[in-house]
């Protein structure tokens, strides 16, 4: 499962290698919402790994990028204390300017979060037509689950 998420570029690691067979190079994301008029600000701090490293080397810092990543777990046993922990890594594949074009044959772009529905299913299986309406949800009934 892809997942694409937009924001601006604030750091740059140098690559790290890890091992004989393993490097990584980590960066971070500053993301913005907003909801209700209140703008929430997160950080994500993603990695590139293997031959993928390099693909951050022609953003610069403050630049607004869209990133596609997965999502990566492991879990170990702690030596120390026997119980079992888990790591949980956003691995990116791709990383792109967020004003870009979308690539061919990709499909229609995800629709914004709060954007208004153009085109609505009805319940005859045809389209409502109707002005679009504006979702704006209160935090008490926003489901942020990505499933």
């Amino acid at each position: 499962m892809s997942l694409e998420v937009t924001g601006k570029l604030l750091v740059k690691y140098d690559p790290i290698q890890v091992s004989d067979k393993f490097k990584k190079r980590e960066f971070v994301i500053e993301l913005a919402e907003e909801i209700n008029g209140n703008i929430y600000t997160n950080f994500a701090k993603l990695q590139l790994v293997q031959n993928k490293c390099e693909i951050i080397d022609r953003f610069n810092t403050g630049d607004q990028i869209k990133v596609t990543f997965n999502i990566k777990g492991n879990s170990y046993v702690d030596k120390k204390d026997g119980q079992t922990k888990y790591i949980t890594n956003l691995d990116a594949w791709r990383v792109e300017a967020a004003g870009a074009a979308a690539p061919q044959g990709g499909g229609a772009p995800a629709p914004a979060y709060n954007a208004p529905q153009q085109q609505r299913p009805a319940a005859n299986g045809g389209y409502n037509n109707a002005a679009p309406t504006n979702y704006n949800p209160s935090p008490e009934t926003i489901d942020d689950l990505p499933f």
